[in-house]
């Protein structure tokens, strides 16, 4: 007997997914169905976001109970109409070809294929070796507070505009902040990581009791705000705006304006509260596209901490 199954309409293509009603999140009681319903409900902000990006798959092919999968490569048997771009991990002498969003079909399909989550590269596949995208990653240690993200998120904001910059601040949909910054695609990863750390020891300075740039886990202290520009690094991938994270709460990595910030409630931004916020606002990093910036001024900051004895960690190898 043909286990149940139903079609979804995603734009211009039907989708087939089975085992609708399979529950992804135990506690809440969501099934793999409304996950898919929750995509197409914000469909315009998660393609924006993902567009174009290799991507890597979180998959919990038996919901939050089962394991979770980490999937670069687009299995065999995938529809016609999917697009994939490949990258390759000099390494291991390795490639894979990886789902490449650019319709509301392809989220739909990933979703059929177990997915909750979506990791994009900060790159696409015009140049997948040069970024478009700069990430500041605001990742409390263990003791911080949500307290410390808020005083410190003013700060980032007060840099960025003295460099000219527009950035787009979102949750993380754990106990962080993301703020994502266009940028012209003319650096490799190395030097966009470069800057990421110049830029976040401008804001260490600013407020030296709250945030932290050390490198070594074990040598942070607990209570700091670790602005981790590592996530800048070739191949390393965080949730995309829109995201639903793998938590049993189902909160979702969503955008806020700034002056959200000092009274935003995170664990609010669910599943099941998010399409009517979409539905209300639209995509608030609707424009995100619009200006790309150089990264220059904040390459001449790198290379000023070096020759000041800071160093660079290495970059991780892909």
């Amino acid at each position: 007997m043909a286990a149940k199954a139903t079609t979804v309409q995603a734009g211009d293509h039907e989708v087939r997914v089975s085992n609708p009603d399979r529950i992804y999140f135990p506690e809440l009681g969501l099934t793999k169905l409304d996950l898919a319903e929750y995509y197409l409900a914000v469909s315009d902000g998660i393609v924006r976001a993902l567009r174009e990006r290799p991507c890597m798959l979180h998959r919990f092919p038996d919901g939050l109970a089962g394991d979770k999968v980490h999937q670069k490569r687009v299995p065999n048997g995938a529809p016609p109409w999917l697009e994939t771009v490949r990258v390759t991990f000099p390494r291991y002498h390795r490639h894979a070809d990886e789902l490449c969003v650019t319709k509301p079909a392809d989220v739909i399909w990933a979703v059929q294929m177990s997915t909750v989550e979506f990791h994009p590269w900060n790159s696409r596949r015009a140049d997948t070796e040069r970024p478009d995208e700069w990430r500041i990653d605001l990742d409390p240690m263990p003791d911080c507070p949500f307290d410390t993200v808020r005083r410190v998120a003013p700060v980032v904001r007060e840099v960025l505009d003295e460099l000219g910059m527009t950035g787009f601040p979102k949750t993380s949909g754990g106990r962080g902040l993301h703020v994502y910054v266009r940028i012209e695609p003319r650096w490799e990863f190395a030097d966009v990581r470069r800057a990421a750390l110049a830029f976040a020891r401008e804001v260490e300075r600013r407020l030296p009791d709250d945030v932290t740039t050390t490198w070594w886990r074990k040598d942070r202290d607990p209570k700091a705000l670790f602005i981790d520009y590592n996530q800048n690094a070739r191949d390393h991938t965080i949730a995309s705006a829109y995201s639903v994270r793998g938590v049993p709460t189902a909160t979702v990595s969503t955008p806020i304006t700034w002056d959200e910030i000092a009274g935003v409630r995170p664990q609010e931004f669910t599943v099941r509260t998010v399409p009517a916020r979409f539905a209300e606002l639209g995509d608030l990093h609707a424009t995100i596209d619009d200006v790309h910036h150089s990264l220059d001024t904040l390459l001449d900051w790198a290379t000023r901490d070096e020759q000041a004895g800071l160093e660079t960690p290495a970059e991780p190898k892909a």
